[in-house]
């Protein structure tokens, strides 16, 4: 084959091939996408002791006072006790932290002004007797345990449970019939941040001490002693 021959073969297999490769457009080079690292935001340490102080306001309360006799006979019901009032608490807890998540106990002694009176006539053997009911909470101590979970960095919302004994001032028929009740708490709650050390909180609780048959100048009643407790606070962390 003569050069002239060969030449003009190697001149269209390079056309051709160029042909082709334009045929298809252009393919741009395959990079590799970027992506931004993923910056977790460290949780603050909750973990450790720590003591503060609570302000409260209770309400809610609801007992129907019914008056019975001696062979507790009821004789009518003079009104319903809806204490309420204000109250002002010390505190001191632990708390342990797994990741975002806190739990330890609390015991915590409230003194309080939580009361409420009713007064109504009602027939005692025969004649109509004008018969009252004081009830007023004097002081709660209580052991709390709080489970919480880190919402952010400064911020945790919790649960509450836990075991109350208020002491109670009753009063039936001008006569003092005080006495101490056991009962439960539940709640929740919210914790801030300030900083290292302070925080500050706010929490529902509702407290229940049931049921207490009380005896006074051969009349009775059963107390019902509930509230519902709304406190703000502050907490040092040690």
């Amino acid at each position: 084959m003569s050069m002239k021959k060969i030449t003009v073969m190697a001149t269209s297999l390079t056309l051709g091939a160029s042909a082709a490769a334009y045929a298809g457009g252009y393919t741009p080079p395959v990079t590799e996408p970027i992506i931004a690292p993923v910056i977790e935001e460290p949780i603050a340490d909750w973990s450790g002791g720590y003591f503060g102080g609570t302000l409260g306001y209770a309400f809610g309360g609801s007992d129907e006072v019914g008056i019975s006799d001696s062979t507790d006979t009821l004789l009518g019901n003079i009104g319903e006790v809806e204490v309420n009032g204000a109250n002002i608490g010390l505190r001191v807890g632990y708390r342990w932290q797994r990741d975002k998540w806190t739990f330890g106990p609390e015991l915590g002694y409230e003194f309080a002004d939580i009361r409420d009176e009713t007064s109504a006539d009602i027939v005692v053997d025969g004649d109509s007797v004008n018969i009252g009911a004081d009830a007023k909470v004097e002081n709660i101590l209580a052991l709390r345990f709080k489970t919480g979970y880190i919402v952010r960095p400064d911020t945790m919302v919790y649960g509450i449970a836990g075991w109350a004994r208020a002491s109670v001032d009753y009063e039936i028929y001008d006569t003092d019939v005080s006495y101490d009740a056991d009962g439960y708490i539940v709640g929740l709650g919210v914790e801030r941040m300030i900083n290292d050390r302070m925080s500050v909180t706010g929490e529902w609780e509702y407290a229940d001490f049931g049921k207490e048959t009380l005896e006074a100048e051969g009349l009775s009643t059963r107390a019902t002693m509930d509230y519902h407790n709304f406190k703000i606070g502050v907490n040092y962390k040690f």
